[in-house]
């Protein structure tokens, strides 16, 4: 089953770092900069839209991320039980991979808006500052799948196919030298949305729903083909894989939402509102000025 390959991306020879006597996981490490990264991006939308601060987002992620990786564990755990009869302590062992996205994001969302809102932080202004935080940090964490060589793809001779060690290969493919980076896919497409929805933000005015809706449908959409090229296990319902279903289902909801939604935008101008009370710029809640820092004669940028 083997052919020739011109070209090629290594995998790494080892999935940890040394740095003198002090041993990183890099899985753990890329997911720990993706976080660093989202709590980084989405405080700073907190304060650019003055819905908030640096400070509470490092505080609502201090709830929020270890709500996620619970949750994506139990995902992936539930998702693939049959794989951990037996030895069920390597639930526990997450550096060696199998968290699952949509866990991580449902149990994190609910958690973090809890939080968010404890501070005073409407679910609209959570929504729409994490809304292009989440695939950033997606994107860096995907490189953790790379130092772990899993969740690549079928066999290719494209240039930038991936070495995979044989110890990794799946039985069918032990001749085979090169696969689909899948995680590489993912991560670009994860920039690349990010990138779009922090432009299409500052371009329109959107609602904080319809932006995280983005968010959803932009993921889903590509998530569900990348499933198509995935030769790693997976249980499968009606001939697709369990992400396939959750793909989706996932994009169908968000686009409806959107095309439910389409005309929903922000209304940020403060002399449209009665006085005393002003647009939080998010999901077109009126509150008093004094609730979001601001003097009653104080205008909101647009």
């Amino acid at each position: 089953m083997s052919s020739t390959v011109y070209a090629s991306i290594p995998s790494p020879s080892s999935n940890a770092i040394h740095i003198g006597p002090l041993q990183l996981r890099a899985y753990g490490l890329m997911i720990a900069l993706g976080v660093i990264a989202a709590v980084w991006l989405a405080g700073r939308r907190l304060e650019e839209r003055r819905a908030g601060t640096k400070e509470d987002m490092s505080g609502i992620a201090m709830w929020a991320v270890p709500a996620g990786v619970v949750g994506a564990r139990l995902y992936h755990v539930i998702t693939d039980w049959k794989s951990f009869r037996g030895d069920w302590f390597r639930a526990v062992k997450i550096w060696q991979g199998g968290l699952g996205i949509w866990g991580g994001i449902a149990l994190g969302a609910i958690v973090g808006l809890w939080a968010a809102r404890r501070r005073g932080i409407s679910t609209a202004a959570g929504l729409v500052a994490a809304a292009p935080a989440l695939p950033l940090a997606q994107a860096i964490g995907r490189l953790g799948n790379w130092w772990n060589q899993e969740l690549f793809g079928r066999p290719t001779t494209l240039p930038w196919g991936l070495e995979i060690d044989p110890p990794y290969r799946p039985t069918v493919y032990a001749d085979v030298l090169t696969f689909h980076p899948t995680f590489l896919y993912e991560a670009l497409w994860n920039l690349a949305l990010c990138g779009f929805l922090l432009w299409f933000d500052r371009k329109r005015d959107v609602a904080a729903g319809k932006l995280f809706a983005m968010y959803v449908a932009g993921y889903t959409f590509i998530r569900f083909f990348i499933e198509r090229l995935r030769v790693d296990h997976a249980y499968t319902v009606a001939g697709l894989r369990v992400n396939e279903w959750v793909s989706a289902i996932g994009f169908v909801i968000a686009f409806a939402y959107l095309v439910r939604h389409r005309r929903d935008t922000w209304v940020p101008l403060a002399e449209s509102l009665p006085a005393g009370v002003v647009e939080d710029g998010f999901g077109g809640e009126q509150v008093p000025a004094g609730d979001l820092g601001l003097d009653e004669s104080d205008p909101l940028d647009d």
